[in-house]
């Protein structure tokens, strides 16, 4: 008997961890590996929005880059979020540099695909250029299962949908 009350807070702390890294049922995770392509200087600060069929900024999924000191430096994405400075803690990441790549989860509600809802990839390095749209894609079934080929500082990302 003495066992088991021991074991009874075990479990219901697992359940609760469990509980805790579950997915929305109404989204779905997608690895997202990005691939740099060769330059020198700074880490490139990168933001991930979903841009919805207006072309607005609806969300941001990612931000490669945790100083919000130079978050400014993505102009148009910060002409959105800097209006409304919503906590990024969960969903931030170190810069990258030149020749580098970063893997990241990024979240998307399951009724933005196929919708006309686009992922934006926005670039900037200190000292050098900002591209506001380094990469951009239409958010369909299709895209989230491949390469894209960017424009700026990002060389290809990759999408992988995660079970």
């Amino acid at each position: 008997m003495k066992q088991f009350l021991k074991i009874i807070p075990i479990v219901i702390l697992v359940s609760f961890i469990g509980l805790g890294f579950t997915v929305n049922s109404n989204s779905s995770r997608y690895k997202c590996m990005i691939q740099m392509k060769n330059y020198s200087g700074e880490g490139a600060y990168i933001v991930i929005s979903l841009i919805n069929p207006s072309g607005d900024y609806e969300k941001t999924l990612y931000v490669q880059g945790d100083d919000d000191e130079w978050y400014f430096d993505i102009k148009n994405w910060w002409s959105f979020y800097g209006k409304r400075r919503s906590s990024l803690d969960a969903i931030t990441g170190a810069t990258i540099s030149g020749g580098e790549r970063a893997i990241n989860l990024i979240e998307i509600e399951n009724n933005k695909l196929d919708k006309g809802y686009k992922l934006r990839f926005e670039s900037a390095v200190e000292d050098q250029e900002y591209y506001k749209d380094d990469l951009e894609f239409e958010l369909t079934t299709k895209n989230t299962k491949g390469k894209i080929e960017g424009n700026g500082f990002i060389r290809y990302i990759r999408m992988m949908p995660q079970k």
